[in-house]
């Protein structure tokens, strides 16, 4: 992916900056230096040290770049990839080679001129981070990504509630909340709460959900069915800034529940109003994911 991606943004011009140089020319270009016109160059006035702006592709995105593809090129296995990646080592070749520890990430500008290379940017970013591994059996070396499930299970679960939701009167907010457990004596907020997701009705919050990429307990003589006490009294202190009555933890479905995906139990709040219920959702199951996900949302009863 991050090949052939490439492949089309380079064949639509790589991106180019105006980078200050210092030289010394035979003729003046741009401003003289006069320091060192009359120190350094004193002996040799054939020579003008001259400081001028040169438009050049050897910038540090495109530096980022060459980077990804010359470790892409040492693993690539399949045919297609490799013949990409050669073509793309040669469109680098003026390009300075650096080492991943130099690169300057934050020399990068992304602005409309070239938005188009964030996705790059970022699969670039995850192909030379150290959030992978590398493996060998045999004589061939192997590579994968690692990925962090947590983010990706809250982010999948956001969206698809998001869609379940968008003909109700409902709302869904993902990380939102922000509010403060504790103040100091001049008010200043500390211990920021981020709720994974908030269900919203008009200015209401609804329902709280927080997601856990866990495997909650299948044993019937376990009440707490694994469910973290750590997990039960931070959804306490959300539903208490908060104000919201209704809080749920969500965690993946797996095949040792008896049950189906949905809720599984829900339990008051001592001395409140406050319930906490303990769901899951079979994502490995995308048919009628949004209805499972709704149901959860708005339950019967």
């Amino acid at each position: 992916m991050f090949s052939e991606k490439l492949v089309d943004a380079v064949r639509q011009g790589m991106p180019r900056r105006y980078v200050e140089h210092a030289d010394d020319l035979p003729v003046l270009r741009a401003r003289l230096d006069v320091t060192r016109q009359f120190t350094a160059l004193a002996a040799e006035p054939s020579r003008l040290a001259c400081h001028y702006d040169a438009l050049t592709a050897d910038v540090a995105l495109n530096r980022i770049m060459k980077a990804a593809v010359a470790r892409l090129v040492r693993i690539a296995r399949n045919a297609s990839n490799q013949r990409r990646l050669h073509e793309l080592a040669f469109a680098y070749a003026d390009i300075a080679a650096v080492p991943v520890a130099a690169l300057r990430w934050d020399e990068v500008v992304l602005d409309r001129t070239n938005s188009r290379w964030r996705e790059l940017l970022n699969l670039a970013r995850l192909l030379l981070g150290d959030r992978f591994q590398t493996t060998s059996a045999g004589g061939s070396s192997g590579f994968s990504l690692l990925f962090e499930m947590n983010t990706l299970f809250e982010e999948y679960v956001a969206r698809m509630l998001m869609r379940a939701l968008a003909d109700t009167n409902l709302r869904v907010v993902s990380q939102g909340g922000r509010l403060y457990c504790l103040e100091t004596d001049d008010r200043r907020g500390l211990f920021q709460t981020r709720p994974d997701i908030l269900v919203k009705c008009g200015g209401e919050i609804v329902q709280i959900i927080d997601t856990k990429w866990k495997r909650i307990a299948a044993r019937v003589d376990d009440p707490k069915q694994g469910v973290s006490q750590s997990d039960v009294y931070q959804m306490i202190a959300y539903g208490q800034l908060c104000k919201c009555n209704r809080l749920t933890l969500l965690y993946p479905h797996h095949s040792a529940l008896t049950k189906v995906d949905g809720v599984h139990a829900a339990h008051q709040v001592t001395g409140s109003d406050r319930w906490l219920e303990s769901a899951t959702i079979d994502v490995s199951q995308s048919e009628a994911l949004s209805e499972r996900l709704r149901a959860i949302a708005i339950p019967i009863r």
